[in-house]
């Protein structure tokens, strides 16, 4: 157990649901202890262990019991089978502002924060420049909290979380109304206490989850759904929502029979990168499907392996097997964390339209731009086949890994990626320069 920082076992909240209010009363008062109520499980048998050091992601959909979980485990809530063992102390932003008084100022519960933390006053006044720098709110931190915005909420109860030195850090979706800046800021502190700490990150930024952990849990309707490597079961997450959202009757491409009987000449005299649809996970809805992807460099020959900041031609072609409107063909470009790099998709990038493809009719998107500095490695590309507009569309085929990119050569020496410079100078400026 030393290396154990949280062990939950066969873990179960369950809430009494009545259809009426008097039925609470009649349940209570009956002398034969008839039931009124049916229970609602918020989570159902969970069991699992999260090692010191980890940093492990959660995910689900609204209501499917993640709050429930952290609630459990930093004690708001009670268990109503099962058990939570947690070997360090934690610190944790759940629901915005909870724990605050809102009538009090925002310096006020900064010390009442830290006696329920455990600090005297004294310990607090020495931290309480930290807490300021970080929370950055300026002179409303003599207003009451109240007057606060959810953005203002966020800084101050971050803040007030960084000098609690934990050795569990759990975060519920509180960097979701943050700016820019802010965010950057504390996921650097994260990325700091990620040394030393063990992280609970919970949100539906996927690409947030990808980065940050390397094991995630999936929680669906109060049970784990899957759990492992991040990166496979966020992709099984995605393909689930996916379906779920536009009620998609889903095919698996594991047929691969049927992909090659269907798309046969289009394998043909292709180069390696194409041979990746067959082995691709997604899902389909059997309206059209995505039959063939090919690179190009500026002399039109194939390519699969790229330097970066050269001229490249992407072609996405497509098949209806039924009647298509509007459709979309689009792309994004990933790296090894599954973070999402770059990307486009035809109703954006071109002025040309196609209002309707018949069944058995093919088409194309034809994408010309200029391949970024890539550090050296594999990427990924996800396809997907949309029907409607950018903003209201069905999915029809959507593919992840379709194809791996070879970066070689890359002059990268800063960042996930570099530009181009035209020319950089140097130069001494004298008194009539300046």
């Amino acid at each position: 157990m030393n290396d154990i920082a949280i062990k939950v076992e066969n873990l179960s909240k369950v809430y009494k649901l009545y259809d009426h209010p008097q039925d609470r009363l009649k349940e209570a008062l009956n002398p034969f202890g008839k039931k009124y109520h049916h229970d609602y499980y918020a989570l159902d048998d969970i069991s699992f262990e999260v090692k010191r050091g980890e940093a492990v992601g959660i995910i689900g959909r609204n209501g499917a019991g993640k709050s429930t979980l952290l609630k459990i485990i930093t004690d708001v809530l009670t268990v109503s089978r099962g058990s939570v063992i947690v070997n360090g102390r934690i610190a944790s932003l759940l629901e915005l502002g909870a724990g605050f008084n809102p009538d009090m100022t925002g310096l006020e519960n900064i010390f009442f924060g830290g006696t329920l933390m455990g600090f005297s006053r004294q310990e607090m006044q020495n931290k309480l420049d930290i807490v300021l720098n970080f929370a950055d709110i300026g002179d409303f931190i003599y207003q009451p909290v109240k007057t606060y915005s959810s953005g203002m909420h966020v800084r101050l109860a971050f803040a007030l979380n960084t000098v609690l030195e934990p050795d569990i850090l759990i975060v519920d979706e509180a960097l979701a109304v943050g700016d820019a800046i802010f965010v950057q800021k504390c996921i650097r502190y994260i990325r700091d206490f990620m040394e030393h700490g063990t992280l609970l990150f919970v949100s539906h930024d996927i690409a947030s989850i990808k980065n940050l952990c390397t094991k995630t849990l999936w929680i669906n309707e109060g049970k784990i759904e899957s759990a492992g490597e991040t990166a496979q079961v966020c992709e099984n997450y995605l393909e689930f929502t996916y379906n779920a959202n536009t009620n998609i009757n889903k095919k698996i491409l594991s047929d691969k029979v049927d992909l090659i009987k269907n798309s046969n000449e289009h394998l043909l005299d292709k180069n390696l990168i194409i041979n990746n649809l067959l082995l691709a996970t997604g899902f389909k809805t059997g309206k059209a499907e995505i039959i063939s992807i090919e690179f190009f460099n500026s002399d039109n020959q194939p390519i699969s392996l790229f330097e970066g900041g050269e001229i490249v031609k992407l072609i996405i072609t497509a098949k209806a097997d039924d009647n298509l409107e509007n459709p979309i063909l689009g792309f994004i470009i990933k790296d090894h964390l599954g973070q999402e790099l770059f990307g486009e998709n035809s109703i954006v990038t071109t002025q040309d339209v196609i209002n309707n493809v018949k069944p058995n009719q093919k088409f194309s998107v034809e994408f010309i731009f200029q391949m970024p500095i890539l550090q050296n490695g594999e990427y990924t590309m996800m396809v997907s086949l949309a029907e409607g507009d950018n903003y209201n569309h069905i999915q029809h085929h959507y593919l992840h890994d379709a194809c791996i990119l070879n970066v070689q050569s890359s002059k990268v020496r800063f960042g996930i990626m570099s530009i181009l410079f035209h020319s950089v100078k140097i130069k001494i400026l004298d008194e009539k320069n300046v």
